[in-house]
């Protein structure tokens, strides 16, 4: 793997965590940021808040050139979007998608000097198939999707490659982290079936393996989309969502994510 000094965003739980100690664990020098500085074994810490741009370019500055960077951190808010108020809506994009870009923006410029790099995305399958009462989060990894997409054609020419990760359930730290929108309560119209749905969600994930997969770097010619699932009927759901006509994936769905 040429990636010998990698930064990771999101470090200090979920699967930024895992992905930094299992890099780490490879012999890889790992720069582990997060706002709160904590870090897995073996890895050094960084304090970085991605919703800033001052605490970005500081921690890119005293990191210095990366030969990689992973992008995980993020968030999930819950709730039906009638419930979710713009205030909530923004603060859920700043972190996923204007966090992310913020990054990119900064470990670029050195990447093109050099001709060489990796930058790797984790998005979320629900990208591909959006998610009822999680319609915020599912956007937000949509605009990272296509953001990918689009700057790995900016930058065939520089020699920096592109991927993104898009992972369903897994177990992590990300279930008790999710929060709930403000306007989620007894009194909505959408608070049982929000509760119904979530509720699978997160059983869902809390009897997945942890996300040991989730990371490409080992590639040497890597492709831009990397699904990665623990259970095959996600995998499955992908491939329903193009193939079906969108009348019969929607009475799919409304079962299976427990809306009706």
């Amino acid at each position: 793997m040429p990636a010998q000094r990698i930064l990771v965003t999101g470090a200090s739980s979920g699967i930024g965590f895992l992905c930094a100690g299992r890099l780490a664990a490879m012999g890889r020098q790992v720069l582990a940021a997060s706002r709160r500085g904590l870090a897995p074994p073996g890895c050094e810490p960084l304090v970085m808040d991605v919703d800033d741009d001052g605490s970005v370019e500081r921690a890119i500055g005293t990191a210095g050139p990366v030969d990689a960077v992973v992008l995980c951190a993020g968030w999930g808010i819950a709730g039906a979007i009638e419930d979710t108020s713009t205030v909530e809506a923004k603060a859920q994009f700043e972190t996923n998608f204007f966090g992310a870009h913020r990054v990119v923006r900064a470990v670029l410029p050195t990447m093109r000097a050099r001709g060489a790099g990796r930058i790797v995305l984790v998005s979320s399958l629900a990208a591909a198939v959006p998610l009822p009462y999680q319609a915020l989060y599912s956007a937000s990894k949509a605009a990272l999707s296509s953001y990918a997409e689009a700057l790995r054609l900016e930058l065939v020419p520089s020699g920096v490659q592109v991927s993104c990760i898009e992972p369903g359930n897994f177990r992590t730290g990300f279930t008790g982290s999710r929060r709930r929108a403000a306007g989620w309560t007894p009194a909505s119209a959408h608070a049982a079936g929000a509760e119904a749905s979530l509720r699978w969600m997160e059983q869902d994930e809390l009897r997945a393996p942890p996300p040991e997969a989730v990371v490409v770097l080992e590639q040497p010619r890597p492709a831009l989309r990397h699904v990665v699932v623990a259970h095959a009927f996600e995998r499955v759901g992908a491939w329903l969502r193009v193939l079906l006509p969108q009348r019969l994936y929607e009475k799919i769905a409304l079962k299976v994510f427990r809306v009706l």
